[in-house]
């Protein structure tokens, strides 16, 4: 199969949706995150959702993208060839319950790769009054597909920071991944796809057995970096990016390490990698960029 850039800028049709306390406080308690942010609703001023709740309110246009491009020359039985590959959330300020949202997108980039082709998707999220809530890049490989071109669209993506360890990492955290998880995740946040949560058809497209959400791999990343580099506080989580480069199987530890932090005017990065049982890193160049609350 091959793609054009040429599709690059096409629009997708808008998508409202109006977020819910129970979704909020139900993403939270996926991923076994009590922190009071989400789910103590006596605090003054109320309770916010985490910052990886955004990929749930991208989910149900994501799941669907075919039905969103806005042009009828673009191939779209070849998006079904994508595997989620690359990630970038820009935190405009935290979702809350009770926010109607309204989520715009188009296509960003379309890029050739020696695994095939990068797709990526921009989602600007906003609220009622119209104000940005987050910007979404994500990325999907198309394993086996050709662009047929140079590509276009990179210099418009966000630049994702890397950094390369020297040394050991800054801490680990140790995070048994239970055989329910995926389970829990896809009842919890309604991104669901059958790889996660059947055996049999995991199974019967080439993949050893169910494997962990890799958003759920990521947001559990992102909650112990949160409490342990802002305090729990997620208010100040600016922006989130990553690539995901292994699988996850239900049933078995993982390794969260900070592997380095750095300082940019009032902004923190802070680097990570996940690592699986086997000893391949899950997750690379991983940062969260933490600002003031």
């Amino acid at each position: 199969m091959e793609i054009s850039s040429r599709h690059v800028g096409t629009t997708l049709r808008t998508y409202e949706t109006a977020v819910t306390w129970r979704q909020t406080t139900n993403y939270a308690a996926a991923l076994g995150d009590g922190n009071p942010w989400y789910l103590d609703d006596s605090r003054p001023g109320g309770i916010v959702a985490p910052p990886m709740f955004s990929v749930a309110v991208t989910w149900p246009v994501t799941e669907r993208i075919a039905e969103f491009i806005e042009s009828a020359k673009f191939p779209k039985e070849i998006v079904n060839t994508q595997v989620h590959y690359t990630e970038h959330l820009a935190i405009h300020r935290l979702v809350r319950p009770e926010d109607r949202l309204s989520l715009r997108g188009r296509i960003a980039a379309i890029l050739p790769h020696k695994a095939g082709t990068l797709f990526v998707i921009r989602y600007d999220v906003s609220d009622e009054a119209g104000n940005p809530v987050f910007t979404e890049h994500i990325g999907g490989m198309m394993r086996g597909v050709r662009c047929v071109d140079e590509g276009r669209g990179a210099e418009t993506l966000p630049e994702a920071p890397s950094f390369e360890a020297i040394g050991p990492p800054i801490w680990e955290a140790s995070v048994f991944v239970d055989r329910t998880a995926p389970f829990v995740y896809d009842g919890c946040t309604n991104i669901y796809f059958p790889i996660h949560t059947s055996v049999a058809f995991a199974r019967a497209v080439g993949l050893p057995d169910i494997i962990h959400q890799g958003t759920a791999t990521l947001a559990l990343a992102v909650r112990e970096v949160t409490n342990r580099e802002a305090d729990g506080n997620p208010h100040r989580v600016k922006s989130i990016s990553c690539r995901f480069t292994g699988m996850v199987i239900p049933g078995s530890e993982i390794r969260i390490r900070l592997i380095g932090r750095a300082s940019k005017g009032p902004a923190t990065h802070c680097f990570f990698e996940v690592e699986n049982a086997e000893g391949k890193r899950a997750i690379r160049d991983g940062a969260v960029v933490l600002g003031l609350a």
